[in-house]
C-alpha cells in the first residue's frame, strides 16, 4: 500500500506478496479496526472498496520500511527492486509516499460536497 500506492483489494491480491484472499480480507479488516487504514466505496464502481492510509497509518511508513529492509537481509524476497530502493533511497521513497498520501488527502477534501 505505502510504496506502491495500491488502493483496491485486487491490487493487493495480485501484488508480489501472493497473499491468500482470506488472509488479505482479515488483515485489511484488522488494519481498519486499528485505525491504520480507512475504506470508502469507489465512486466509479460501488461494489469496490478503496483503502487509504489514515494519518496514523502514514506515520508507520518509516517503521515498516526498516522492517522490510531487515527482513530482506535475513530471508529471500521476491521483491528485490523495492528492497534496493528502500536501502539506497529510503528518504526519497518515504518522501514520495508521504507526498502521494498528502495529494490524495487534498483531492478528497476538494471533492467533498459543500454543506
Amino acid at each position: 500500500m505505502m510504496p506502491r500506492g495500491y488502493q483496491t483489494f485486487n491490487e493487493f491480491l495480485h501484488s508480489d506478496e501472493k497473499i491468500a484472499t482470506n488472509i488479505l480480507t482479515d488483515r485489511l479488516r484488522r488494519l481498519e479496526s486499528y485505525g491504520i487504514i480507512e475504506t470508502e466505496r469507489d465512486p466509479a464502481d460501488g461494489r469496490k472498496m478503496i483503502y487509504t492510509l489514515t494519518p496514523k497509518g502514514i506515520d508507520l511508513a518509516p517503521v515498516l520500511t526498516e522492517m522490510a529492509v531487515w527482513a530482506a537481509r535475513h530471508e529471500e524476497t521476491g521483491n528485490q527492486p523495492l528492497v534496493r530502493q528502500m536501502r539506497t533511497g529510503k528518504e526519497q521513497l518515504l518522501a514520495a509516499v508521504r507526498q502521494r498520501w498528502e495529494e490524495r488527502r487534498q483531492s478528497e477534501k476538494h471533492s467533498l460536497p459543500a454543506n
